[in-house]
């Protein structure tokens, strides 16, 4: 054998060793990315919120224009997908689309938006079961101990083979979706108190209140689903099963929502709905199960309530993780991130750092004094603004990828379907930034928004990730031009 047979082949030899893999299903991969949207939190906690400040009546419709922005979203995703056969996500799309330079901005922008949504519900999780252990007679644990403990068994699951963390996932979501679906079952076999409400798909209902507001709160609810790439070399049939992934999870979510919205109006009542929100949005749905399937039901809901949000911050994890692998791989990130364990074949030591640096976060953040309540609403209102400026940075990629390479014919594909999405996802992230200050609580003493310090700041966390990134990718083509050239060449050498 020649030496440069040998050269070729330790290259090879290299490259396996950092591939991750796994024998996931659309079954698995749906019920990951699913869990990440945190179906049963958003039912208990974004939707009496969405019936207050959007729409109303008409906020179960918000999910299904959702649904329809997020589906042109993921024609796009999924024929680009079948062109970059490798991890990546946002990341990869950019790059390959747009170019090396855009692409490594996407990428702080993507880690900085997760990491943000992941603890914001970290802090969400750890408040809660302190309240539920002082609630049965134990004592008052401080939040961010309770979260310290999440984060550790995150690390352990995020550490050992992703199959462990889908058979998690699968458990609990199939929990949280079915008690709602089991609540939603009981309050139409009684027709609630004033019957099965046609009212809330009227074009009057839709278009009360602020609509925009309403759809604001139904993109965020949606935030997870669009992860499906990432899992890219730990699936079956990648060409089949991402595809089928990615709209089955838009769809079953998008139904699910609007389910469940328009349920909880008619086990309230029409006309008392918004009083009903108003009086204590947080216990809404606590308060409509409770009357319809009993305190058991009320107690079964609590329990899943923070399933669901366990659920959703080790799917983030997952996300996180092999973020920081295909950065890695790509020489953005520290090249010891992007090896793979050598039975579990995790990205392990990603898997490390990322729960190190949440802990980091929520021990900073706790010194510093803030409470769980502000972590949730500022670091998620980070996360919703991010997440839709980065899918529709993802549309704008595939059209111009496409536009490009010529690779696929299909106009609906490669140009229509992405473009449309685009401009409802551009749309949606103008309305974000508009009324970011109303998502992140900063509001006056009559509860209008108020462009305070804390708006600007949080804002410019957004705006700064993208920017590290220019300046990294410039600096790395000035200094070590072959590894400039490697944000996408290497990529391409995976494939």
């Amino acid at each position: 054998m020649t030496s440069q047979q040998n050269l070729a082949r330790h290259a090879a030899e290299q490259r396996d060793s950092r591939r991750l893999s796994g024998n996931l299903g659309t079954v698995s991969v749906t019920f990951m990315v699913i869990a990440a949207a945190a179906p049963l939190t958003v039912v208990g906690g974004i939707m009496p919120i969405g019936y207050l400040l959007g729409n109303g009546l008409g906020f179960p419709v918000m999910f299904l224009v959702a649904t329809v922005i997020l589906l042109l979203f993921a024609v796009g995703l999924t024929a680009m997908s079948r062109f970059i056969p490798n991890a990546g996500s946002f990341f990869a799309f950019v790059s390959h689309g747009l170019g090396r330079i855009p692409g490594v901005a996407t990428s702080w922008l993507a880690i900085t938006c997760y990491t943000t949504v992941q603890v914001a519900v970290f802090s969400y999780l750890g408040q809660t079961i302190g309240s539920s252990i002082a609630l049965l007679g134990g004592p008052e644990l401080p939040w961010w101990l309770n979260t310290l403990v999440m984060v550790a068994i995150i690390g352990v699951l995020g550490y050992r083979h992703i199959e462990l963390s889908s058979r998690v996932l699968v458990v609990v979501l199939a929990a949280e979706m079915g008690i709602v679906l089991l609540l939603g079952v009981a309050i139409l076999l009684t027709g609630g108190p004033e019957g099965l409400a046609a009212s809330p798909f009227s074009l009057e209902s839709i278009l009360s209140g602020s609509p925009a507001l309403g759809l604001m709160f139904a993109i965020a609810s949606f935030i997870g689903f669009e992860s499906t790439v990432v899992y890219r070399n730990e699936v079956r049939e990648p060409d089949r099963t991402i595809p089928r992934a990615t709209y089955v999870a838009a769809i079953v979510i998008g139904v699910f929502y609007t389910f469940a919205a328009w349920v909880i109006i008619v086990g309230v009542g029409a006309s008392n709905v918004l009083e009903e929100a108003a009086a204590d949005p947080a216990t809404l749905v606590a308060r409509v199960t409770e009357q319809y399937l009993g305190p058991l039901g009320g107690i079964v809901v609590a329990v899943l309530f923070m399933g669901s949000m366990f659920a959703a911050v080790l799917s983030l994890h997952n996300v996180l993780t092999r973020y920081h692998h295909a950065m890695a791989n790509a020489h953005v990130m520290p090249d010891r991130l992007g090896t793979v364990h050598p039975r579990h074949r995790s990205p392990h030591v990603a898997a490390i750092v990322q729960v190190c640096t949440a802990g980091l976060l929520v021990v900073v953040l706790t010194l510093i004094g803030f409470t769980a309540e502000q972590v949730f609403a500022w670091f998620a209102g980070i996360g919703t603004l991010a997440i839709v400026v980065l899918m529709a940075l993802t549309c704008l990629s595939v059209v111009t990828f496409f536009a490009r390479t010529k690779a696929m014919s299909s106009p609906w594909h490669t140009a229509i379907a992405p473009s449309l999405g685009f401009l409802g996802l551009a749309v949606s992230a103008g309305l974000i930034a508009a009324n970011f200050p109303l998502l992140v609580g900063d509001v006056d003493g009559d509860g209008n928004p108020a462009w305070g310090v804390l708006s600007v700041v949080l804002l410019a966390v957004v705006a700064v990730a993208p920017v590290a990134g220019v300046v990294q990718a410039l600096v790395l083509r000035a200094r070590r031009p072959l590894a400039y050239q490697q944000v996408i060449a290497r990529f391409e050498e995976d494939a």
